[in-house]
């Protein structure tokens, strides 16, 4: 469904999904999206492209995210706020997820805010040193 129509929100896809008498909550869509690496783009949900077929460098997918997608870092105690463009806090929230860093607790990606979520002041500032390491 998502490769031959424009899906523009999980609410949308699951009243498709309704209408071929397949029902899911919103949790399960949210798991199925990040499983099938689906992001939100202007078009709708897309497929993540590999680096190689998008013509990106063959940088590691946290990099190559950082530098997509992060316009802002706003520390706030334990917390990271990244900003992103519309559209690129899923791809950015999935990024640093995939990296499986100790001092990540975990990550909620909205439309253009990524927050990142760490166990303390210290570990949130280990993360946020990597992530500015990475702009440069």
């Amino acid at each position: 469904m998502i490769a031959s129509e424009a899906i523009s929100s999980q609410d949308e896809l699951r009243r498709r999904l309704a209408q071929i008498k397949l029902r899911v909550t919103q949790a399960t869509l949210s798991r199925d999206i990040a499983e099938l690496k689906l992001v939100k783009t202007a078009e709708g949900y897309k497929p993540l492209k590999p680096a190689h077929e998008d013509g990106a460098q063959a940088l590691p997918p946290l990099a190559r995210a950082v530098r997509e997608y992060l316009l802002d870092v706003r520390p706030a105690d334990n917390l990271l706020v990244l900003k992103t463009p519309p559209g690129g806090a899923q791809p950015l929230a999935a990024a640093v997820d995939g990296e499986r860093l100790r001092e990540v607790a975990g990550t909620i990606g909205g439309d253009d805010t990524v927050l990142v979520i760490t166990p303390s002041r210290a570990a949130r500032t280990a993360v946020q040193q990597r992530l500015e390491a990475l702009l440069r």
